[in-house]
């Protein structure tokens, strides 16, 4: 259940591996929102093979953290293929998109 302050009271002071925070779903795209502060989001999703976040930008600073699997991460038409413990930073304002050549998990973090 989430607070009012946006944070998963069943997840506070807990020791949790992030990739057990979400499960894939055959066919889907499964997020779960940790943080929604004033400041930062932290989510976490779940892609399943072929699944696609399509090309958009943010206006915030992002980080992508690959907690499982093989995410292919397109910034300003680069694409970058990473593994399970790598990560990416994705400046504000440039597009980017997300595709799942295989089934991935990763924590994406918004700084505003």
């Amino acid at each position: 259940m989430t607070s009012e302050d946006g944070s998963l009271e069943e997840l506070d002071g807990s020791v949790l591996d992030l990739a057990d925070v979400v499960a894939y779903q055959p066919g889907s795209i499964v997020s779960r929102t940790l943080i929604d502060e004033g400041s930062a989001t932290l989510t976490a999703f779940a892609l399943d093979e072929g699944q696609r976040i399509s090309e958009h930008s943010a206006p915030h600073v992002a980080l992508v953290q690959v907690l499982d699997g093989t995410a292919a991460i397109t910034i300003d038409g680069d694409e970058r293929v990473l593994e399970a413990g790598e990560s990416i930073f994705m400046p504000p304002a440039v597009p980017h998109a997300v595709d799942a050549p295989a089934r991935f998990k990763m924590l994406l973090t918004m700084v505003r």
